[in-house]
């Protein structure tokens, strides 16, 4: 398991996107959710790295939050991995950016997933 106490930050090891740029991601423990922050472009070749993430959340913590807000692409299988995180958790996206914001829209998934226009409002009660 991924889990981090007292607050220290972790990165998994980063996966090589498409066009050569390493997405990031960052995970802690944040007023008792577990919050991942992604930062670049997610994939096929680079979400497993997140859901690895989100899923160890998941069993670890009785909320997981998706920081969104340096996400700069996300396909589908961001999308199908976060409908599927989200049935077994309580999952909040926070500030999603365009791009993704209009992938939910467009999906329906908006009405699905808890979409928060930012960090602190995904993060309180």
């Amino acid at each position: 398991m991924n889990s981090v106490s007292g607050g220290e930050e972790r990165p998994p090891e980063p996966v090589a996107a498409p066009g050569g740029s390493l997405p990031r991601l960052v995970q802690r423990e944040q007023s008792g959710a577990w919050v991942v922050a992604v930062v670049g472009a997610f994939d096929l070749t680079s979400t497993p790295a997140l859901a690895a993430a989100l899923e160890a959340g998941a069993r670890s913590h009785a909320r997981v939050v998706l920081d969104a807000t340096g996400l700069t692409f996300a396909d589908s299988t961001v999308l199908n991995l976060l409908l599927h995180v989200h049935r077994t958790t309580v999952l909040r996206v926070a500030a999603p950016p365009p791009q993704l914001a209009r992938v939910l829209e467009l999906t329906g998934a908006d009405a699905v997933l808890d979409v928060r226009p930012t960090l602190e409002e995904a993060l309180a009660d």
